[in-house]
């Protein structure tokens, strides 16, 4: 899965130069999976303004994106990753999710100044829209919805910029508005070098590892506990957690007894399907999710 990070202050041209390399390597031949924020964001049921003034809704479509992600793993095919990609320490996390794949990656900065990217966001002229609204439904995708300034300018605010002497923004290809992409040197970069061996901190320890085992069911009694607080409060139905594409069923027979069963046998049945290649815990959520649906009772 080699990846190319896209990163950018908001309308900075992100989503036009992915569509653009996605276009040039569909032309070569390459498989390519475009995962874009525009469409994570209203799929997660959220706002775009709202979303962008929310840390929790941020930090549910950053994972939304990285599993996403993490599910077209392979040598071969492109993942283009369309987003704000502002935080200096989930473009780590991509990097060391690359490493564990022992593929390459190269990190495009849409390099543009703060007013100018204004001026594009102003042009654009669909309207926001808030999760439940009644008229109408979420958009498919929001690309044509213009930040506010309040939300514009705090993003801008907190945007770390890519160094091309980190390892994890390197190599570092920048582009400004009125540039043509170097598609070839980005072919190369992905294609034609040779990925990093994953080291001590990226390998996937054997499931029998202390600390792999606590991890994983650090993340599931994280689950059990958000359902618990649904079931106190009587908010049956569908619920999303954080990092399961699909949504978790909360029924009325659920109780604390039940869940945590389910999550002893979730950890045994995991730990025996893979004995030599550990699940990535990124993918844990919405396995387990899947594996509540699949054996409680509806509501």
């Amino acid at each position: 899965m080699p990846i190319v990070v896209i990163t950018g202050l908001p309308a900075s041209g992100k989503s036009t130069r992915a569509r653009q390399l996605r276009d040039h390597f569909v032309e070569r031949g390459r498989k390519v999976h475009l995962i874009s924020e525009n469409e994570a964001v209203p799929k997660a049921g959220f706002g775009k303004n709202s979303h962008a003034g929310d840390s929790q809704k941020e930090k549910v479509v950053r994972s939304d994106l990285k599993s996403e992600a993490s599910r077209h793993v392979n040598q071969e095919d492109l993942v283009i990753l369309d987003a704000g990609n502002y935080i200096k320490g989930y473009r780590y996390e991509l990097y060391c999710m690359s490493k564990v794949s022992r593929t390459t990656q190269c990190t495009l900065f849409c390099c543009i100044p703060q007013e100018q990217a204004w001026t594009f966001n102003s042009q654009r002229t669909a309207a926001d829209q808030l999760p439940g609204d009644s008229e109408t439904e979420q958009p498919v995708d929001n690309s044509d919805i213009p930040y506010t300034r309040e939300s514009f300018d705090a993003l801008c605010q907190r945007y770390e910029e890519p160094q091309s002497n980190n390892r994890w923004d390197s190599p570092l290809m920048v582009v400004l508005p009125e540039d043509t992409l170097d598609m070839e040197a980005i072919y190369k970069s992905l294609y034609e070098s040779q990925p990093l061996p994953p080291n001590q901190s990226t390998y996937n320890a054997p499931l029998g590892s202390t600390n792999y085992l606590f991890e994983l069911d650090k993340i599931v009694q994280t689950i059990i506990k958000e359902i618990l607080g649904a079931v106190k409060i009587k908010a049956f139905g569908q619920m999303r957690i954080p990092g399961s594409r699909n949504p978790v069923k909360v029924a009325t027979s659920m109780n604390a007894l039940q869940l945590n069963r389910l999550r002893q046998k979730f950890i045994t049945s995991t730990c025996h399907a893979s004995q030599t290649s550990p699940t990535p815990l990124e993918q844990v959520p919405h396995l387990f999710v899947q594996f509540i649906n699949a054996n409680t009772i509806g509501c």
